[in-house]
């Protein structure tokens, strides 16, 4: 064969070559091949990071120390006897019952009726001043205190998250229990809670 052609045939094997070469070369690169590694990567490092939980212990609100606790209560007792045997209702008693068994009947009828009727009127004035008595209170208000156990210490106020990333260990106080893994900021900041 001629050197021409020889040339010429070399000449088109490397224009072959070359563009089979860029067209390998723009499907990796669609594909996510050594150039779309190198996107993929920096892509990769502006994303978010995320840190490990470790530990989440919840934090309770302080118990509040026992308290008294004070009402007023309106107490109804009895009031106190000045007579406590009835003496002037038994008195009063004998003499309007003696006054009214005086009017009737006539002789020694008229002296069993005064003293029938003294008897029964002071056995009824006794009565009558006893019933009342019994029947008289006095109202007073007066103070009641009792000592309640202090509140608090059931409500959750808080979560200790101790997360680890890149190999240290760091603790945080959340409002919310972030599950088991923290998004961080700049390999140091927890910021908020991860999707699991």
């Amino acid at each position: 064969m001629s050197r021409f052609v020889i040339s010429a045939l070399n000449l088109g094997l490397g224009a072959v070559l070359a563009v089979g070469l860029t067209a390998c070369n723009r499907d990796a690169n669609a594909d996510g091949g050594v150039g779309g590694m190198a996107a993929q990567s920096q892509s990769a490092a502006a994303g978010p990071k995320y840190a490990r939980v470790v530990s989440v212990t919840p934090v309770r609100d302080q118990a509040s120390a026992p308290q008294q606790v004070c009402h007023d209560e309106v107490v109804t007792q009895r009031a106190p006897v000045k007579d406590q045997h009835q003496i002037a209702g038994t008195a009063i008693g004998a003499v309007a019952g003696g006054l009214l068994g005086n009017q009737v009947g006539g002789g020694k009828g008229r002296t069993l009726a005064t003293v029938a009727g003294a008897i029964g009127g002071g056995y009824a004035g006794h009565e009558i001043q006893k019933n009342r008595q019994e029947n008289n209170t006095v109202s007073s208000t007066q103070r009641r205190c009792t000592t309640v156990a202090g509140k608090g210490g059931d409500k959750i106020v808080g979560y200790d998250v101790a997360y680890e990333y890149n190999g240290v260990t760091r603790t945080i106080r959340m409002d919310h229990d972030p599950g088991d893994r923290v998004q961080v900021q700049e390999g140091v900041v927890a910021v908020s809670d991860a999707a699991h």
